[in-house]
């Protein structure tokens, strides 16, 4: 059974910038996907005493003020229960990807927050330290996201919400791919192996996005009892 790195006390603190200016930060939980290949709506699929949802919300909560965190749902998508404080926002058109849930995210938390961290609800072994490191090094410019070298991970990243431009811009062109964000604007890319620092295993990046995958990570963390009746 592998440590719940949910279950540690996370101080909350705020990060600063270069100029030792304190950065307002919120954070974006996707969950408006189609689930296509789990099969199953991934926001409600249990993940120990709680859903996969009401996980990540929790784990954001440990490092980001929960009233600054806004949860991203499909259009009549039901919900687990949430703390009253999250906010909801709902994808206005269908079909459009993560960059259409991070814009509806944006537009909510833009007057309040200086940046966000970017997540998916199919993330339930997120560190928050990661979090916490990334927010660190955005420093001054406008997109901090891990790199492992080949691949960016856009769904594990902190965006100043200045990018809204820059997001609806791309929106009203039907372009949907959050990664072309990175070429447009200034960006850090953090090396993985920083993020092992704090997250040895990288579980922070693995989204569940298979039954094969929700079942391993189920056992890893020791749920093993919990499978859901589809698993069998």
């Amino acid at each position: 059974m592998s440590p719940d790195p949910g279950r540690a006390a996370t101080q909350q603190t705020t990060p600063v910038d270069k100029k030792g200016r304190s950065v307002n930060k919120g954070a974006i939980i996707l969950c408006g996907g189609e689930s296509t290949r789990m099969g199953h709506d991934k926001a409600s699929l249990p993940f120990g005493p709680e859903t996969m949802l009401q996980r990540v919300v929790r784990l954001l909560s440990s490092v980001i003020d929960s009233s600054r965190i806004v949860v991203v749902a499909a259009a009549g998508q039901h919900l687990p229960n949430l703390p009253p404080e999250v906010r909801l926002a709902r994808d206005q058109h269908s079909r459009r990807g993560p960059l259409e849930g991070f814009a509806a995210g944006l537009r909510l938390l833009q007057s309040q927050v200086d940046a966000v961290f970017l997540s998916s609800c199919d993330s339930p072994r997120l560190v928050p330290d990661v979090v916490e490191l990334l927010f660190h090094r955005l420093g001054e410019v406008d997109i901090a996201v891990p790199f492992d070298g080949t691949y960016e991970h856009p769904l594990t990243a902190v965006y100043r919400a200045t990018v809204l431009k820059r997001v609806e811009t791309q929106l009203a062109g039907n372009r949907f791919s959050l990664r072309s964000l990175f070429d447009q604007v200034s960006t850090v890319r953090v090396p993985t192996e920083e993020l092992r620092t704090v997250d040895p295993h990288l579980t922070t990046l693995a989204n569940l996005n298979s039954p094969e995958e929700y079942r391993k990570a189920l056992l890893e963390m020791g749920f093993e009892s919990d499978h859901p009746s589809f698993l069998e």
